[in-house]
């Protein structure tokens, strides 16, 4: 049997794939069982943040599977207090909970906020407010706190506790945080599954006031604005704020599996033992991996990040077939006359691999995508969508 019919098979028929077996990578080049190469302008959804086959990343790994793999968190491990030193300075956190994804990473700010919300108000301030379009992970209280109807139909009774406001409305929120005893506030930059769509910096920084005023968290998901996506180290740092609780995942790993919950100074001390654990978070290979990604996301690196996604800003915005580009840094989302699907596929065919969001084309190069690679695969969208 093939891999596409073992797939079809044997696994979980969870998810709609492209009708494309890959097989090998090179930084932004893929290969697939067909014997083509295709440019990767998805990345593992805004996991692989320097492309296939890093070395810096793959040698630190390889080097600690030799050593140890794994440990539990019931001893010490140097890559794990390495990663999180790192965070923690380049952010200001004050602390870290390592798990092994995005989802889970929220599903720790989330009890952060209640637990903090709990002892500092009492038991009936767990409300957390989330945005309309939002998407924060698949778990029961993660499908929850994401504020899209159809991700929760066939899965209810859902986890309670959560409100969801039309993004942008400072007024909305506002009314929420006094309609409902609220622990925190979460919130994506630019909502990813969403369709791409940034957040206003006027609203970032009213619902920074307003947790301020009100001593309610304020969470920032940069599960994939994360890492240096959005041409920052993380999105909020864009609009000039200080979260309370920061978390991420995807591009941190840069192919292992990872889940960072970060704790700032109000809540650095909320958790005790027991309150919270993970078999797998923290782990040393993931963590060995991780350290490399963040010390290469420098000045320059994230400088680069912005000329690219001016370049790409520029050249599809007004093309023919192209209704509006939105995002914030390579995290890109195209607007088509076309369905997003035909455009994807018709790259598919040209030999760019493109990802979608609703109903727009999604771009997530590694941030090191060579310029010549980028160039060609912006000219191969521009010809898929004005065809």
């Amino acid at each position: 049997m093939t891999t596409i019919e073992l797939d079809n098979q044997y696994i979980a028929h969870t998810y709609g794939r492209f009708p494309l077996e890959l097989v090998s990578g090179k930084g932004s080049l893929a290969r697939g069982a067909d014997g083509k190469e295709y440019i990767d302008m998805g990345t593992g959804i805004a996991v692989n943040t320097f492309g296939f086959g890093d070395t810096v990343w793959t040698e630190a790994v390889e080097r600690q599977l030799r050593t140890l793999q794994h440990a539990s968190n019931l001893y010490y491990t140097a890559p794990c207090a390495r990663l999180a030193e790192a965070l923690c300075l380049r952010t200001g956190m004050k602390k870290v909970f390592f798990g092994n994804s995005g989802a889970e990473a929220n599903e720790c700010a989330i009890k952060a906020a209640r637990k903090y919300a709990a002892e500092k108000k009492g038991p009936e301030y767990y409300t957390v407010i989330t945005l309309e379009n939002s998407f924060h992970g698949r778990t029961l209280t993660t499908l929850a706190a994401t504020g899209q109807d159809h991700f929760h139909e066939l899965f209810r009774p859902l986890t309670p506790g959560f409100a969801h406001v039309p993004a942008n409305d400072i007024e909305a929120l506002r009314a929420a945080v006094s309609e409902h005893n609220v622990a925190g506030i979460l919130l994506e930059c630019v909502q990813g599954e969403g369709g791409v769509r940034p957040l206003t910096e006027a609203y970032v920084k009213a619902a920074e006031e307003i947790c301020r005023a009100e001593d309610i968290l304020l969470m920032i998901d940069e599960v994939q604005t994360g890492n240096g996506r959005t041409g920052a180290l993380y999105a909020y740092m864009n609009f000039g704020i200080t979260p309370d609780v920061v978390t991420t995942a995807k591009g941190l790993g840069n192919g292992l599996p990872i889940g960072c919950c970060m704790l700032g100074e109000k809540v650095q001390d909320v958790f005790g033992p027991g309150d919270h654990g993970s078999t797998f978070g923290g782990n040393p290979a993931a963590c060995a991996g991780a350290l490399t990604v963040i010390e290469r996301l420098d000045d320059a690196l994230l400088a680069s990040v912005r000329e690219k996604s001016a370049y790409v800003f520029r050249t599809l915005s007004g093309a023919p077939g192209i209704r509006a580009v939105t995002g914030m840094g390579l995290m890109i989302g195209i607007s088509t006359e076309k369905p997003a699907k035909e455009v994807v596929s018709a790259c598919m065919a040209r030999g760019v691999l493109c990802l979608t969001a609703k109903d727009k084309v999604r771009l997530l190069p590694a941030l090191n995508i060579p310029w010549e690679l980028l160039e060609k695969a912006v000219s191969v969208i521009l010809e898929a969508a004005a065809e």
